[in-house]
C-alpha cells in the first residue's frame, strides 16, 4: 500500500522538477540570444544565428557577436553558475541559509593579492583584466582558502570556523588598506574598479580556462551528491552511512572555495548570487536534493548573472554598470526576504 501511493508523488516530483528545469534552460537561451543581440549595436536574431552558424562571413556583425558579446555572455553563465554553486555547497556546510562564497574570506584574499600586484609589480601598467591580475586573484583566493583547511582541522564546528573565516577577511582587508596607502591614483582607480566586479573583456582563451576549472569543481561537487543528501540529515546520520566527515568537510570548502576563487579571478567579487541564487532554486524545487538542486542551481546562477550583465550593459548605455552594483540591487531583497521568512517561523 506504502508503494502505491508513494509512486504518483514520486511521478508527481518528477513532473515537477521537469518543469523547472524546462523553465531554466528556456529562461537561460533567452537571456543568451537577448546578450549577444543587444547593445550598442543591435543585432536582429536571424543575423546572431547566421553569424553562430558561420553565414555572416567576416562582417562587422560577426566580429562583434564572436569576439566580444558571445564570450561575455559564456563567461556570465560560467561564472554565475559557478558562484550560485559554490553558495549551496557552503549552505550546506554551515547549515546555514546566508552563507556565502566570499564569507570565508576568499574575496578580501584576492583583493589584498591584487592589490600586491598593482602596487608593486604592475605600477600602473596593468589593467583589471591582464593575465597578470587573473592569476594574482587565483592565487591570493587559494591562499585564503588554504588557511581555512589548516582551520579546519583545529576547529571542529562550522560556526567557529564561520568567524574565523570572517576574521580573515579582515586582516586581509587591513593589509589592503595599508598597501593603498603606497599606491598611485591609477592603481587605486583600477584596485576599486576590478573590486566591483564585471564581465567586461573576456576572452575565449578565459572562458576556456574558466570552463575547465569549474567543469572540474562542479563534477566533483555532482559526485558529492549522496554524502551531502546524508550530511544535510546531521552529522551522526552521515557517519552511520559511512561519510568521512572530516574529508568531506574539507572536499566541500575545497570545492566551495575553488568555485568561488575562479569567479574571483576573472571578474572580480560578485555580490549575493550564491545566497539568493540557491535560495530561490530550492524554493522553486521545493526540496533540498542535491541531485536536483547542484544542477538547478547551476542553471539559475548562469540565468541570474547574465540576466544582470544585460542590465549592466543597457540600462544606461553607453555607461556600464558594475556586476556587483546590478547583482546587489536583485540579491539583496531576496536575502532580507529569507531572513525574514526564517523569523516568522515558530
Amino acid at each position: 500500500m506504502e508503494n502505491r501511493h508513494s509512486m504518483p508523488d514520486a511521478r508527481g516530483c518528477r513532473w515537477h522538477y521537469g518543469l523547472v528545469f524546462a523553465a531554466l534552460i528556456a529562461a537561460l537561451l533567452a537571456v543568451a540570444v537577448l546578450n549577444v543581440a543587444t547593445g550598442s549595436v543591435s543585432i536582429p536574431a536571424g543575423r546572431v544565428i547566421r553569424a553562430l552558424l558561420g553565414g555572416e562571413g567576416e562582417s562587422a556583425e560577426a566580429g562583434i557577436i564572436w569576439k566580444i558579446r558571445l564570450p561575455r555572455a559564456l563567461m556570465a553563465a560560467l561564472l554565475g553558475g559557478a558562484l550560485a554553486l559554490s553558495g549551496f555547497l557552503l549552505q550546506t556546510f554551515f547549515a546555514n541559509p546566508i552563507a556565502g562564497p566570499f564569507v570565508l574570506g576568499i574575496s578580501s584574499g584576492a583583493k589584498l593579492a591584487v592589490a600586491l600586484t598593482l602596487v608593486f609589480a604592475l605600477r600602473g601598467a596593468g589593467a583589471a583584466s591582464s593575465g597578470a591580475l587573473i592569476a594574482a586573484a587565483f592565487a591570493g583566493s587559494l591562499l585564503a582558502v588554504g588557511f581555512i583547511l589548516l582551520l579546519s582541522r583545529k576547529l571542529k564546528h562550522a560556526a567557529t570556523l564561520l568567524v574565523a573565516g570572517i576574521m580573515i577577511g579582515y586582516i586581509c582587508s587591513a593589509a589592503t588598506e595599508f598597501i593603498v596607502t603606497f599606491a598611485d591614483d591609477a592603481d587605486i582607480v583600477n584596485l576599486h574598479g576590478w573590486s566591483q566586479g564585471s564581465f567586461s573583456g573576456m576572452s575565449w582563451p578565459g572562458v576556456g580556462a574558466a570552463a575547465l576549472a569549474v567543469g572540474i569543481a562542479a563534477a566533483g561537487a555532482f559526485m558529492l551528491s549522496k554524502p551531502i543528501g546524508a550530511y544535510q540529515l546531521g552529522e551522526t546520520y552521515a557517519r552511520s552511512l559511512g561519510v568521512n566527515i572530516r574529508a568531506f568537510r574539507a572536499a566541500l570548502i575545497l570545492l566551495a572555495s575553488a568555485l568561488a576563487a575562479t569567479v574571483t579571478a576573472f571578474a572580480g567579487p560578485v555580490s549575493f548570487v550564491g545566497i539568493a541564487v540557491p535560495y530561490l532554486i530550492k524554493r522553486m524545487l521545493n526540496t533540498s536534493k542535491p541531485l536536483a538542486v547542484i544542477p538547478a542551481s547551476f542553471l539559475g546562477g548562469a540565468v541570474f548573472c547574465m540576466a544582470c550583465d544585460w542590465i549592466a550593459r543597457t540600462a544606461f548605455a553607453p555607461t556600464e554598470l558594475n556586476i556587483s552594483t546590478v547583482t546587489s540591487v536583485f540579491g539583496a531583497p531576496v536575502v532580507i526576504a529569507m531572513m525574514l521568512r526564517r523569523r516568522e517561523r515558530p
